[in-house]
């Protein structure tokens, strides 16, 4: 069964901190694509389990007894890409801005190079240094992008995915996994600006849309 442990990359303002992580390994076997879908649907199912328990969902009380679903796209293959990895060893640590005065200490850890609708597209993928040095964090890697969908079917600021340190020089990304920042559902967060670099040139349609509240 899989296993995902949730641990979010937003700040309260008393700057408790958290990160989530979401494995992805696709299994080989003559179903990957099958198998592929499943695992995103899965992905789904615990953001919103997520989401529904007052213990971990980032959502005011108002939104959250109302909420069934979080809004996704469809699964979609196409959005899971191999991209080449390039580390940067030499990068040095640098302040990222958030939502509120907080700055997040992140360094570039690599750059990952990939062709996605049939466009050369690059994004920096970030280590926060102090997050490495708490256990089950060591290989934390955060990846935060804005597309063309932003403002429009996704939320305005952008949308964030987890992932961890490759074995070798390839990293397999699934933007059916992105997530919003616990900042569009409840501004107490203080989370991440996504930095220019990381524009995408294209649409991502999949991943979570922006969050429309229920509150009838």
């Amino acid at each position: 069964m899989r296993f995902y442990t949730f641990i979010l990359i937003c700040f309260f303002l008393s700057c408790k901190q958290g990160k989530k992580y979401h494995d992805l390994s696709l299994r080989k076997s003559n179903d990957v694509q099958v198998d592929a879908i499943q695992d995103i649907l899965d992905f789904q199912n615990e953001l919103n389990k997520e989401f529904k328990d007052p213990e971990t969902s980032p959502m005011p009380d108002r939104y959250r007894k109302n909420f069934e679903s979080l809004d996704f796209f469809a699964p979609d293959t196409n959005f899971i890409v191999h991209a080449k990895f390039i580390r940067t060893p030499d990068a040095v640590p640098f302040l990222m801005p958030t939502t509120t005065d907080r700055k997040s200490k992140e360094v570039v850890y690599g750059i990952a190079h990939f062709m996605l609708d049939g466009k050369r597209q690059q994004l920096e993928i970030y280590q926060n240094p102090e997050l490495t040095l708490q256990e089950g964090y060591e290989d934390y890697l955060f990846l935060p992008f804005t597309d063309k969908t932003n403002g429009e079917e996704t939320y305005t600021g952008g949308r964030y995915i987890d992932l961890r340190i490759p074995r070798g020089d390839n990293i397999i990304i699934d933007f059916n996994r992105a997530y919003n920042p616990y900042c569009a559902y409840n501004k107490k967060y203080s989370c991440p600006i996504v930095p220019g670099i990381n524009a995408l040139s294209t649409q991502i349609l999949a991943g979570v849309k922006a969050f429309e509240p229920d509150t009838e």
